[in-house]
């Protein structure tokens, strides 16, 4: 069962998409979300978040400054203060 993801920012969604995992940059370290994750919420630190589309496929990075990550039974919604591209 794959894991619903989302990425907004103040002035848009930028992806909602259902993903196999995501590594978020939080304050307190790097953590991986999978379908079934318990619920929590985390700040992020400025980094790149990592989202592997299927198990075993390559993951791609999208560059994130600020803002909170929560998981729930619905998913991982990542709020960020802004979004690029990674270096």
């Amino acid at each position: 069962m794959p894991l619903h993801f989302e990425l907004v920012t103040p002035e848009k969604l930028v992806r909602s998409e259902d993903v196999y995992m995501v590594t978020v940059p939080g304050t307190e370290g790097d953590f991986g979300v999978l379908q079934g994750h318990a619920p929590l919420v985390s700040t992020l630190r400025d980094g790149e978040l990592l989202v592997v589309p299927s198990q075993g496929a390559a993951p791609t990075a999208i560059r994130v400054t600020g803002g909170f990550a929560e998981v729930s039974e619905s998913g991982l919604t990542i709020l960020a203060e802004q979004v690029g591209t990674a270096a």
